[in-house]
C-alpha cells in the first residue's frame, strides 16, 4: 500500500510538467484553432533558456526567478512566431498552418543546436528542495512535493484569469464565436497574439521547471509532443480542467505501467486516448464545436475537371523524361527518382482522403509501413515470391485501414486525426516489441526483389509503372461517381445525405482505399531498400506526407505529387549541409506565407493572371 501511494505521488509530480505544457497548447487551440506542432519546441527552449539563466542566478531565489524568466522569454519568442509566421496565414486552411509550425520546429532545432550545442545538459538541483521526505515509510523527493503543490495553484490562477477577468471573458468569447467578437470591435489579431504569448509562456515554464528532474536536450520537443496532444485530446480541446485531469490520468497510469507492465509504456497513453474517444468522442470535458472539419475550409473550389489537352501533353512529356532517367542519369539519380516516385504515391494516397474527403489523418504511415511489413513477412517467413508479396501488401494495409476506419469514423476533425494517430502508434508498438517476428528495432533486412529486378534500372521501371499507375488510378477514382460522392460528403453532409449518399460509408471506403494505395507504396519501398524498420510507421513519416500534401495544394489533385517531388528534391540538396533543418524550415515557412494555396494552386493563379492558361481550365 505504501509503495502504491508513493507511485501515485510520483505520477502527480510528473503530471505537473505535462499539464503546464498541455494547458498552453489547449489555450492556443481554443482561441486560434491552430494545431501548433511547434509547442514542443517552446518547451525545449524553456529548458535551455532556464538552464542558462540558472548559471548566472544562484540560490533559491535565482532558481525560481530563472524559471519565471524562461517562461516569459519563451512567451516573447512565441509572439514573434505568431506575428511573423502564423498571422499571415490565419485565413489559410486551418491544418495548412500546421505546415508552418513544422517549419518553425526545424528552425528552432538548428538554432538550439547552434546556441547550446549537441551535448545533453544536466539540470541543476533545486536549492532548498534537494532532500527527500518519508511518507508512510517511502522516500518522496521534496521537489516532487513542491511540483504537486504548485500545479493546482497554476490551474486556479488560469481558471481565475479565464473566468473572472475581462481578458478571460474575451478569450472565452473567442473560443465560442470569433466572428462575433470581431463584430463587437475587439482586435482579434492582438487577442490571438496575447493568447499565443500565454500559451507559449506556459510551455516554456514547463520546460524550465522540469530541469531538476530531466535536464535539457535537443530531443525534448518531439519526445513530449505526442504526450501533450494526447492530454489535450483526452481532456477535451480548449478545456484547462480537462487537461489537468488527463495529465494526472496519463502520468499516474504511466508510473504503474513502468512498474508492473513495462511493455505497455510505449502505447499506454494512446490506448487510453482511444478508449476515451470511443466512449466520449470530444474528450472528457470537451465540446463538439472544437472538433471542427479541417479538411475543407471556406467555400468549395470550382469543380475539378478532367485534364485538358495541354495538361495531358505535359504529363506525357514528364513521363518520357522519367523513362529516360536511367539513360542519361547516374545510378544515384535512378535511386533518388525511385524514392521520389514511391513517396509521391504515398502522399497521393493521403491526399485522396484529405483533399477530396476532408479526412485528416495523423497516422497514415501505419498503412505505408504496414504494407512494407506485410511484404517483408511474406518473403521472410512464408518464402513467398516477391511478385505475390507485392500484390498482397495493399491487401494487408487495406484490411488494416478498413478496420481502423470503422472505429475512427465516429469522430471528426482533430479528434478523428488523433484517433488515427493512436491506432498508428499501436501498430508501431506491435512491430517494435514483437522482435522475434519483426526484428524489433533492428528491423527486417535482406528483403530483395526477384533476380530479374535485382539491378536498380529494372526496379526503377517497375516502380515507375506501378507508382505512376497508382497515382493515375487515384486520379481516375477522383473523377468517378465515388470521388464526387466523397467530395459531396466533404462539402455538405446534410445536402449529400438528402440526395441519398451514405456519407459515413463513403468516407469509410475512402479511408480503406487510401490505406491500400499507401500499402502499394510501402511494398515498393521495402524491395527498393531491401529492408524495413519501425521508423516507417512513426509519427514523423505521417507528418512528412501531410506536409507535402499541404505544400503542393490540398484542393488540387496534383498537389501531393508536386509537393512530394519538391520536398524530396529539396531535402536531398539541403541534407548535405550541417544546418540543413534551419534552411528547410525557412523554405517551408516562406512557401506557406507566399503560396498559401500550395505550389500548384499558386502556380495556377499566376498562370491565369498572365494568360498562360484560360480561367476555365483547371491545372489539376
Amino acid at each position: 500500500m505504501e509503495l502504491i501511494f508513493a507511485q501515485v505521488l510520483t505520477g502527480l509530480a510528473n503530471a505537473s510538467t505535462l499539464f503546464l505544457v498541455a494547458s498552453g497548447l489547449s489555450l492556443i487551440f481554443g482561441v486560434t484553432r491552430i494545431v501548433n506542432f511547434a509547442h514542443g519546441s517552446f518547451y525545449m527552449l524553456g529548458a535551455f533558456i532556464g538552464y542558462s539563466l540558472m548559471q548566472f542566478l544562484p540560490g533559491m531565489f535565482g532558481f525560481w526567478l530563472s524559471v519565471l524568466l524562461a517562461g516569459l522569454a519563451v512567451g516573447l519568442i512565441g509572439v514573434i512566431v505568431e506575428i511573423c509566421v502564423l498571422r499571415p496565414v490565419y485565413k489559410a486552411p486551418e491544418l495548412f498552418q500546421l505546415v508552418a509550425t513544422f517549419g518553425v520546429i526545424l528552425v528552432i532545432q538548428d538554432l538550439a543546436l547552434l546556441t547550446w550545442g549537441a551535448e545533453d545538459l544536466l539540470g541543476p538541483r533545486a536549492p532548498g528542495l534537494k532532500g527527500v521526505v518519508r511518507i508512510l515509510g517511502e522516500p518522496i523527493p521534496q521537489y516532487d512535493l513542491a511540483m504537486i503543490a504548485i500545479t493546482p495553484m497554476i490551474l486556479l490562477s488560469l481558471w481565475y484569469l479565464i473566468t473572472k477577468t475581462r481578458v478571460g471573458v474575451l478569450v472565452r468569447a473567442a473560443t465560442q464565436d470569433r466572428e462575433m467578437v470581431g463584430a463587437l470591435g475587439v482586435n482579434q489579431a492582438w487577442l490571438f497574439t496575447g493568447v499565443f504569448f500565454l500559451g507559449s509562456a506556459m510551455a516554456g515554464l514547463g520546460g524550465a521547471i522540469q530541469l531538476p528532474k530531466g535536464g535539457a536536450d535537443l530531443l525534448m520537443d518531439f519526445n513530449i509532443l505526442a504526450a501533450i496532444f494526447v492530454v489535450v485530446v483526452i481532456g477535451g480541446m480548449g478545456s484547462l480542467p480537462g487537461a489537468y485531469i488527463a495529465a494526472v490520468l496519463i502520468s499516474v497510469l504511466n508510473v504503474f505501467g513502468v512498474a508492473y507492465l513495462p511493455e505497455s509504456t510505449l502505447v499506454l497513453m494512446f490506448v487510453v486516448m482511444a478508449v476515451v474517444l470511443m466512449i466520449r468522442p470530444y474528450g472528457l470535458l470537451g465540446r463538439e464545436e472544437f472538433a471542427g472539419e479541417h479538411g475543407q475550409v471556406g467555400e468549395p473550389e470550382r469543380p475539378i475537371k478532367p485534364a485538358g489537352p495541354q495538361l495531358r501533353m505535359f504529363v506525357a512529356a514528364m513521363l518520357v523524361l522519367l523513362a529516360l532517367v536511367p539513360v542519361f542519369g547516374s545510378n544515384f539519380h535512378v535511386v533518388l527518382t525511385t524514392d521520389i516516385i514511391i513517396f509521391c504515391l504515398f502522399a497521393a494516397s493521403l491526399h485522396f482522403m484529405l483533399g477530396l474527403g476532408g479526412l485528416v489523418s495523423f497516422g497514415h504511415a501505419a498503412f505505408f509501413g504496414g504494407g512494407a511489413y506485410v511484404a517483408a513477412l511474406l518473403v521472410k517467413f512464408a518464402d513467398t515470391p516477391m511478385e505475390l508479396a507485392l500484390l498482397l501488401a495493399p491487401v494487408g494495409a487495406g484490411l488494416a485501414a478498413f478496420i481502423i476506419g470503422w472505429i475512427c469514423m465516429r469522430l471528426t476533425g482533430v479528434y478523428f486525426a488523433m484517433l488515427t494517430l493512436a491506432f498508428a502508434q499501436l501498430l508501431w508498438s506491435l512491430v517494435f516489441q514483437w522482435g522475434e517476428v519483426t526484428g524489433g528495432d533492428d528491423g527486417m533486412v535482406d528483403i530483395w526483389p526477384s533476380p530479374w529486378l535485382s539491378d536498380n534500372t529494372s526496379y526503377y521501371y517497375l516502380t515507375l509503372i506501378i507508382g505512376v499507375g497508382g497515382i493515375l488510378f487515384l486520379r481516375h477514382a477522383a473523377h468517378s461517381p465515388f470521388g464526387y460522392a466523397l467530395r459531396a460528403a466533404r462539402d455538405s453532409v446534410k445536402q449529400a445525405e438528402a440526395t441519398g449518399i451514405h456519407t459515413k460509408q463513403v468516407q469509410w471506403l475512402a479511408f480503406a482505399f487510401a490505406g491500400a494505395m499507401a500499402g502499394i507504396a510501402g511494398g515498393l519501398f521495402v524491395f527498393s531498400k531491401g529492408s524495413i524498420f519501425p521508423t516507417e510507421l512513426e509519427i514523423g513519416r505521417s507528418f512528412d506526407a501531410l506536409i507535402v500534401v499541404f505544400l503542393g495544394g490540398v484542393k488540387t489533385l496534383s498537389g501531393a505529387v508536386v509537393g512530394g517531388a519538391s520536398l524530396e528534391f529539396i531535402k536531398d540538396q539541403l541534407t548535405r549541409f550541417e544546418y540543413w533543418r534551419l534552411t528547410l524550415g525557412v523554405v517551408i515557412i516562406l512557401v506557406v506565407i507566399l503560396a498559401p494555396e500550395g505550389i500548384v494552386g499558386t502556380a495556377r493563379k499566376v498562370s491565369e493572371r498572365f494568360g498562360w492558361i484560360r480561367k476555365s481550365e483547371d491545372l489539376q
